[in-house]
C-alpha cells in the first residue's frame, strides 16, 4: 500500500508543482497545443456526462504563467498591468468582450497596440487548465479555487449541469435570442488532450469552418460592376462560391485573395459540399509575424 501511495505522489506531484517552480524562476511554461470542440453529434449524448456553458465568439488565448498569446502561439501585445495578479498556472480561455463584438477584440489583438484605450473593456474568460493532469470536472473545481480571488481583466467561464435534453434547448434558445452564439458542452470526465476532441463540443443552430479566398467572381444585376461571390477552397480541396452575407462594402472591396474566411451552412452535399454557405467574416484574429 505504501508502495503504491508513493508511486501515484511521484506522478503527480510534478504536474502539481512544475508550473510555480518555473514561474518562480522567470520561465514560461510549454503549452500543449489547443484542444478543439468538434460539431455536437446527432443523435446526441446524454447531457447528464456534460458540463456547459455559453460559446463566446472572442479570440482564443491562452496564458502561459508569464505571457499571453494566440492559439498558435503569437504574443499577444497587452497593455502595462493588463496581466498583473494572474496566476503562474496556464489558463485558456478567450479574449471577449460582449456579445456581438468579435471584431473590435480581434482588430485589438492583429493590431499590437497596447495603448488603444478600448483594451479596458477586454477580459479574459478561462475555460480551462492546460498543464493539469486531472478530468475537466477536476480542472474546473480548480479553476473555482484559482480565480476564487479577483484579478484585473481575469474572469471564469461557469459551467452548469443539465438534466436533459429539453433543459439543453430552452438555455441554447434563449443564448441565441439574447444574441449569443451557441453553447459548449465539455465531457464530465475529458482529460486535456491536444487537437480536436471527441468528448468537447460546439452546440448551434448552423455549422461553421474556414476556407481560402482563391478568386472574386463577378456580381450581376443590383451588384454588377462589384463583387457577386467569392470562389473557395477549403481543407479538403473542394471548390465552391460563398456569395450570401457579404456587405455592399465588402462587395466593393472584397476579402483579398489568399485571405481566410469563415462561413456558415446548413449541411453538406453527397458531394461534400456546404448547403446555402454564407460568409461570416475575414478569419484575421491572428497578429502578423514579427516584421510584417
Amino acid at each position: 500500500m505504501r508502495t503504491c501511495l508513493l508511486s501515484v505522489l511521484l506522478i503527480a506531484l510534478p504536474a502539481l508543482l512544475w508550473p510555480p517552480l518555473l514561474a518562480a524562476t522567470g520561465m514560461s511554461v510549454a503549452l500543449p497545443a489547443p484542444m478543439l470542440a468538434s460539431p455536437w453529434p446527432q443523435p446526441a449524448p446524454d447531457p447528464g456526462a456534460y458540463l456547459f456553458s455559453e460559446k463566446l465568439d472572442g479570440v482564443r488565448a491562452r496564458w502561459d504563467g508569464q505571457r499571453l498569446s494566440t492559439r498558435n502561439g503569437n504574443p499577444i501585445a497587452v497593455p502595462p498591468g493588463f496581466t498583473a495578479g494572474w496566476p503562474v498556472q496556464p489558463l485558456d480561455g478567450e479574449l471577449w468582450i460582449g456579445r456581438g463584438q468579435f471584431e473590435l477584440t480581434s482588430t485589438l489583438v492583429r493590431a499590437r497596440n497596447p495603448a488603444d484605450p478600448r483594451w479596458r473593456q477586454v477580459h479574459l474568460h478561462v475555460f480551462d487548465l492546460p498543464a493539469h493532469a486531472g478530468d475537466f470536472a477536476q480542472r474546473h473545481a480548480a479553476l473555482q479555487t484559482l480565480l476564487a480571488r479577483p484579478a484585473p481583466h481575469l474572469r471564469l467561464v461557469q459551467q452548469h449541469r443539465l438534466a436533459d435534453h429539453a433543459a439543453l434547448q430552452r438555455w441554447l434558445q434563449q443564448v441565441l435570442t439574447d444574441g449569443g452564439e451557441g453553447l459548449i458542452a465539455h465531457h464530465r470526465h475529458a482529460r486535456y488532450v491536444p487537437g480536436r476532441s471527441a468528448l468537447l463540443y460546439k452546440i448551434k443552430p448552423w455549422h461553421d469552418a474556414e476556407a481560402n479566398v482563391i478568386a472574386h467572381l463577378p456580381g450581376r444585376g443590383r451588384h454588377a460592376g462589384h463583387i457577386g461571390a467569392l470562389q473557395v477552397r477549403d481543407a479538403q480541396g473542394r471548390v465552391f462560391a460563398v456569395g450570401s452575407g457579404l456587405s455592399d462594402a465588402q462587395r466593393r472591396g472584397p476579402p483579398a485573395i489568399g485571405s481566410r474566411i469563415t462561413y456558415r451552412y446548413t449541411e453538406r452535399t453527397s458531394r461534400g459540399l456546404p448547403r446555402f454557405p454564407r460568409f461570416v467574416r475575414v478569419r484575421d484574429d491572428e497578429p502578423p509575424a514579427s516584421g510584417q
